[in-house]
């Protein structure tokens, strides 16, 4: 059997949720988790819940900010002597800059960006979207371990019954050694949702809210329903919301169980990065629109007024 190690990242008291994911599809093998910094005991009870064997927490002179040279040199000085088959990892934003740099200190193979995958043995398989999610590729890795493999976010679901682990809490140090290119401050955006590639309910605007300030509305039902507000590419272009917030082929790709398009019509830049959600709701005037053909539910209508009674059905819901 593979010998695995998943490593975890925190936000606030809680550990990221695809962590779990990852660790239940693993459920079976034996599984250790790798944190760079403390864990609180909510986190810690939430990893051995879903079956975390041993949890190394480590720590060390240089590490107490992310940097992606510290933390890639610490981990490589970690699991040089684990002998680890497997290293997993969520695609985040630090997954996605961090993962790329370990494996190429080992010399080692990587599956990026998988949305589901097998263990057969000391054999892994993955699925692996590739142009824009128009097809699935099945992927292997080959050569020097350990190899690394990133997992999209609310991909692979929580199990509704996990298998728990030992969740023994390990002290370990390493060092970050020499960083030349260090991280002098890291400003964290206004808005504490999660988010877009993490979030499990989106809520997205498309060019038909017509100025910045009728993102307002969509800020309410987010609220209330505990989502993440985004956008399509032209509500970016047109200035009525940032970068950040864009969902597309130019933007960010998301897996959420609910995403909630409202005036967008549906071009296949923006359907390449939403179309693996669990469950699509389409809001548009145009009957005809291309989004209708991915949706699930539809509601032809205009966003302005079917918005707001959405927000009051989902508070009456919802108490």
């Amino acid at each position: 059997m593979a010998k695995i190690a998943v490593f975890t990242e925190t936000q606030g008291d809680n550990v990221k949720s695809v962590t779990l994911e990852i660790l239940g599809k693993l459920a079976g093998q034996t599984v250790d988790v790798i944190s760079v910094g403390d864990i609180s005991e909510a986190g810690l009870g939430d990893l051995a819940k879903y079956g975390a064997g041993n949890i190394h927490v480590i720590k060390g002179e240089g590490l107490d900010q992310y940097s992606p040279e510290g933390y890639s040199n610490a981990l490589k000085e970690f699991l040089s002597s684990g002998g680890y088959d497997y290293v997993f990892a969520g695609s985040t934003s630090l997954g996605k800059d961090l993962f790329p740099r370990l494996s190429s200190m080992f010399g080692a193979g990587m599956a990026s960006e998988v949305t589901n995958f097998v263990m057969d043995g000391d054999n892994f398989s993955g699925t692996r979207p590739l142009f824009a999610g128009k097809c699935l590729a099945k992927v292997e890795v080959t050569g020097p371990k350990p190899h690394f493999v990133t997992v999209r976010p609310n991909s692979l679901g929580l199990p509704e019954s996990p298998t728990a682990g030992a969740g023994t809490k390990n002290d370990a140090s390493s060092s970050a050694g020499e960083i030349r290119a260090a991280i002098k401050e890291i400003i964290k955006g206004a808005s504490e949702k999660l988010d877009l590639t993490e979030a499990n309910i989106i809520v997205s605007g498309g060019r038909a809210m017509k100025e910045e300030a009728n993102f307002k509305i969509l800020d309410e039902m987010a609220d209330v329903i505990g989502a993440t507000v985004g956008a399509s590419r032209a509500a970016v272009d047109s200035g009525y919301a940032p970068h950040a917030m864009q969902v597309g082929q130019t933007g960010k790709t998301v897996s959420p169980s609910l995403y909630i398009a409202c005036g967008i019509s549906g071009a296949i830049q923006h359907l390449a990065g939403m179309r693996t959600s669990k469950v699509i709701v389409a809001i548009n005037t145009d009957p005809d629109a291309p989004i209708f053909t991915k949706a699930d539910y539809g509601i032809v209508g205009d966003l302005f007024q079917v918005v707001p009674i959405m927000t009051e059905e989902f508070k009456k819901l919802l108490g």
